[in-house]
Protein backbone atom coordinates (compact mmCIF):
# COMPACT_ATOMS: atom_id res chain seq x y z
CA UNK A 1 0.00 0.00 0.00
CA UNK A 2 1.28 3.61 -0.76
CA UNK A 3 -1.13 5.50 1.26
CA UNK A 4 -4.09 5.04 3.88
CA UNK A 5 -6.72 3.21 2.83
CA UNK A 6 -10.31 4.03 3.13
CA UNK A 7 -12.80 3.20 5.35
CA UNK A 8 -13.59 -0.48 4.61
CA UNK A 9 -17.05 -2.48 5.73
CA UNK A 10 -16.20 -5.77 7.00
CA UNK A 11 -12.61 -5.35 6.40
CA UNK A 12 -10.45 -8.68 6.65
CA UNK A 13 -8.73 -8.63 9.90
CA UNK A 14 -6.69 -11.54 11.65
CA UNK A 15 -7.12 -12.35 15.21
CA UNK A 16 -4.45 -10.46 17.08
CA UNK A 17 -5.09 -6.82 14.88
CA UNK A 18 -7.98 -5.40 17.14
CA UNK A 19 -6.25 -6.73 20.42
CA UNK A 20 -3.19 -5.20 19.32
CA UNK A 21 -4.96 -1.90 18.36
CA UNK A 22 -6.49 -2.47 21.65
CA UNK A 23 -3.21 -2.31 23.87
CA UNK A 24 -2.18 0.82 21.50
CA UNK A 25 -4.84 3.11 22.87
CA UNK A 26 -4.51 1.78 25.96
CA UNK A 27 -7.65 -0.60 26.72
CA UNK A 28 -7.33 -4.62 27.69
CA UNK A 29 -6.43 -6.34 24.45
CA UNK A 30 -9.51 -8.58 25.31
CA UNK A 31 -7.64 -11.28 23.19
CA UNK A 32 -10.45 -13.93 24.65
CA UNK A 33 -13.16 -11.75 21.99
CA UNK A 34 -11.38 -12.37 18.76
CA UNK A 35 -12.19 -13.71 16.21
CA UNK A 36 -15.52 -14.87 18.08
CA UNK A 37 -16.79 -10.98 18.39
CA UNK A 38 -16.80 -10.59 14.12
CA UNK A 39 -19.17 -13.78 14.73
CA UNK A 40 -21.60 -11.86 16.91
CA UNK A 41 -21.73 -8.61 15.60
CA UNK A 42 -23.75 -7.22 12.62
CA UNK A 43 -20.56 -5.84 10.87
CA UNK A 44 -17.51 -3.76 11.38
CA UNK A 45 -15.61 -1.31 9.49
CA UNK A 46 -11.55 -0.60 9.60
CA UNK A 47 -8.85 1.21 7.89
CA UNK A 48 -5.16 0.67 7.78
CA UNK A 49 -1.85 2.55 7.04
CA UNK A 50 0.74 2.12 4.04
CA UNK A 51 2.29 -0.31 5.73
CA UNK A 52 -0.87 -2.32 5.62
CA UNK A 53 -1.29 -1.78 9.52
CA UNK A 54 -5.21 -1.67 11.43
CA UNK A 55 -4.87 2.13 12.39
CA UNK A 56 -9.01 2.09 13.28
CA UNK A 57 -11.49 -0.15 13.85
CA UNK A 58 -15.39 -0.27 15.10
CA UNK A 59 -18.30 -2.23 14.85
CA UNK A 60 -22.14 -2.20 15.11
CA UNK A 61 -23.80 -4.88 17.31
CA UNK A 62 -27.57 -5.55 18.14
CA UNK A 63 -30.69 -7.51 16.83
CA UNK A 64 -30.15 -5.97 13.46
CA UNK A 65 -33.80 -5.23 13.25
CA UNK A 66 -34.90 -1.61 14.09
CA UNK A 67 -31.94 -0.91 17.41
CA UNK A 68 -28.18 -1.47 17.00
CA UNK A 69 -25.20 0.16 18.70
CA UNK A 70 -21.67 0.75 17.98
CA UNK A 71 -18.88 -0.26 20.36
CA UNK A 72 -15.37 -0.12 20.36
CA UNK A 73 -14.68 3.21 18.00
CA UNK A 74 -10.88 3.04 17.89
CA UNK A 75 -8.29 5.04 15.89
CA UNK A 76 -4.74 4.52 16.37
CA UNK A 77 -2.97 7.14 18.31
CA UNK A 78 -0.88 8.20 15.75
CA UNK A 79 -4.26 8.99 13.42
CA UNK A 80 -6.20 10.93 16.53
CA UNK A 81 -7.83 14.22 15.67
CA UNK A 82 -6.91 13.56 11.49
CA UNK A 83 -11.03 13.02 10.68
CA UNK A 84 -10.61 9.01 10.93
CA UNK A 85 -12.73 8.26 13.62
CA UNK A 86 -15.24 10.75 12.05
CA UNK A 87 -15.30 8.78 8.91
CA UNK A 88 -15.40 5.75 10.96
CA UNK A 89 -18.34 6.18 12.65
CA UNK A 90 -20.29 8.02 9.65
CA UNK A 91 -19.72 4.45 7.68
CA UNK A 92 -21.38 2.33 10.54
CA UNK A 93 -24.22 4.24 10.67
CA UNK A 94 -24.46 4.42 6.63
CA UNK A 95 -24.71 0.85 6.75
CA UNK A 96 -26.78 0.90 9.90
CA UNK A 97 -29.17 2.97 7.36
CA UNK A 98 -29.17 0.95 4.47
CA UNK A 99 -30.14 -2.16 6.95
CA UNK A 100 -32.98 -0.12 8.15
CA UNK A 101 -31.82 0.12 11.27
CA UNK A 102 -32.68 3.37 12.66
CA UNK A 103 -31.93 3.51 16.21
CA UNK A 104 -28.00 3.52 17.36
CA UNK A 105 -26.83 3.98 20.42
CA UNK A 106 -23.34 4.30 21.78
CA UNK A 107 -21.81 4.63 25.22
CA UNK A 108 -19.51 7.61 25.31
CA UNK A 109 -17.21 9.62 27.94
CA UNK A 110 -18.85 12.70 28.00
CA UNK A 111 -15.21 14.02 26.87
CA UNK A 112 -16.00 12.67 23.49
CA UNK A 113 -20.05 13.66 22.93
CA UNK A 114 -19.15 16.63 20.48
CA UNK A 115 -17.18 14.09 18.61
CA UNK A 116 -20.63 12.00 18.55
CA UNK A 117 -22.57 14.77 17.55
CA UNK A 118 -19.98 16.02 14.90
CA UNK A 119 -20.26 12.11 13.02
CA UNK A 120 -23.90 12.42 13.30
CA UNK A 121 -25.38 11.31 16.15
CA UNK A 122 -28.24 14.06 18.50
CA UNK A 123 -27.85 13.77 21.93
CA UNK A 124 -31.42 12.84 23.59
CA UNK A 125 -32.63 14.33 26.99
CA UNK A 126 -33.38 10.38 28.10
CA UNK A 127 -29.49 9.02 27.73
CA UNK A 128 -29.79 7.32 24.46
CA UNK A 129 -28.34 8.39 20.87
CA UNK A 130 -30.32 8.29 18.05
CA UNK A 131 -29.81 8.60 14.38
CA UNK A 132 -32.68 10.69 13.72
CA UNK A 133 -35.35 11.77 16.44
CA UNK A 134 -37.48 13.04 13.58
CA UNK A 135 -39.68 9.85 13.27
CA UNK A 136 -40.46 9.06 16.81
CA UNK A 137 -41.52 12.93 18.04
CA UNK A 138 -45.04 12.40 19.18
Amino acid sequence: MDRISDIQLNLAIQQHEVPKLRAEVGWARRDQDFPRLFELCLFWAGMRDEHGELIAFGYMAGPGLEHGYIEDIIVHPNYQRSGIGEQLVRTLLLEAEKRDIGIVTVTYQEKHREFYERAGFEFCSDGVWRKSSDEYDT
